[in-house]
């Protein structure tokens, strides 16, 4: 009968074990080799390096041994990671020697993370090689999904932005406004709302242009977000029209002198070109605790009555909603 040389069953079966006549290791593949950190187990005993999980035998001579041939056995190295196996043992051919072939079986993934193994430790037919060809593919599209997922994520958190934001001057929008209120009455959150109009701005439009009143708007939104806190918000809502919101800011004494402030602020002369250009501020705002359930379309109109009482009353002026007089109490840079 012909005998295979240890080349052909390293190729054919890296992970073999042969098992001489005495119980003892005389070779092995060279995965399995691998796979026993502590080094070269030939010459130990089987037990010594594996334990047989089923069948379960009293001990591990080869008489015992030699009555498991041909059944389908569970080992498991008895040193870390405790790597388990699926095999089977045959009798060689001439001699009292066994053969025990081994496999990973179903956690094979988990073996080739664990040792580090590749391609080239598996036999051409073993199944194995096609999971891990499965596995790379699975790791590479995983990787590609992510990828593909992060630019959407990027791209939608860019429209999102965009669609929220006032392309001049970087501030949020009337969407944006919006629904930072609904959320701020949401929350019950305690809020004054600022109507702010630029007085002069048109004059500065017709006059100098388009290009000099777009300078005015840049500037006029970066005063307004140099007098508030990073809790509020600013929005511009039209063309010279933005609303604040004070997160927080509900005394009379402080909404005023941060409307005082802000006028004033605005009123200093922006550059255009050499040129200064002057504008000012009408202000009609509002406070959510004079209401007994906020509603955002009445707290906006409220603070609009109070623009325009500002408007009537000469421009300049910030004027805060009276609820009790259904009209606006004066509250002016010169208080």
């Amino acid at each position: 009968m012909t005998r295979f040389s240890q080349a052909a069953l390293d190729a054919l079966m890296p992970m073999h074990v042969v098992i001489g006549p005495t119980g003892h290791i005389v070779s092995a593949g060279p995965t399995i080799s691998r796979l026993c950190a502590q080094g070269n187990f030939v010459g130990r005993r089987l037990a010594e390096v594996f334990e047989l999980r089923k069948p379960q035998v009293h001990d591990a001579r080869m008489d015992s041994l030699r009555a498991l041939a041909g059944e389908r056995l569970l080992l498991q190295l008895r040193q870390a990671p405790r790597t388990q196996f699926k095999g089977i043992l045959v009798p060689a051919v001439g001699d009292a020697s066994l053969l025990l072939n081994l496999s990973f079986g179903i956690g094979a993934m988990a073996a080739v993370q664990d040792h580090d193994l590749n391609n080239a430790d598996f036999a051409p037919t073993d199944l194995t090689i096609e999971m891990l060809y499965l596995h790379e593919a699975k790791r590479v599209l995983d990787g590609e999904f992510r990828r593909v997922n992060a630019r959407l994520e990027s791209s939608r958190d860019k429209a999102h932005f965009q669609a929220m934001t006032d392309a001049l001057t970087g501030l949020r929008n009337r969407r944006a406004m919006e629904a930072e209120l609904a959320l701020a009455i949401e929350a019950r959150t305690h809020f004054s709302l600022f109507q702010v109009d630029l007085d002069l701005f048109k004059q500065i439009n017709d006059t100098l242009g388009h290009a000099a009143g777009d300078r005015v708007l840049e500037v006029a939104a970066k005063r307004m977000l140099a007098n508030t806190r990073d809790v509020d918000i600013v929005t511009r809502v039209g063309g010279d029209e933005f609303v604040i919101l004070g997160i927080g800011l509900i005394e009379r004494d402080r909404l005023a002198k941060f409307a005082t402030e802000l006028i004033s602020d605005l009123e200093r002369p922006i550059d255009f070109e050499g040129q200064d250009c002057h504008i000012s501020a009408s202000i009609g705002f509002t406070i959510s605790t004079i209401y007994k359930s906020p509603d955002a379309d009445q707290m906006m109109a409220d603070a609009d009555a109070a623009l325009y009482a500002v408007k009537r009353a000469g421009r300049g002026h910030a004027l805060v909603f009276d609820p009790k007089q259904h009209g606006a109490d004066i509250v002016t840079a010169a208080e």
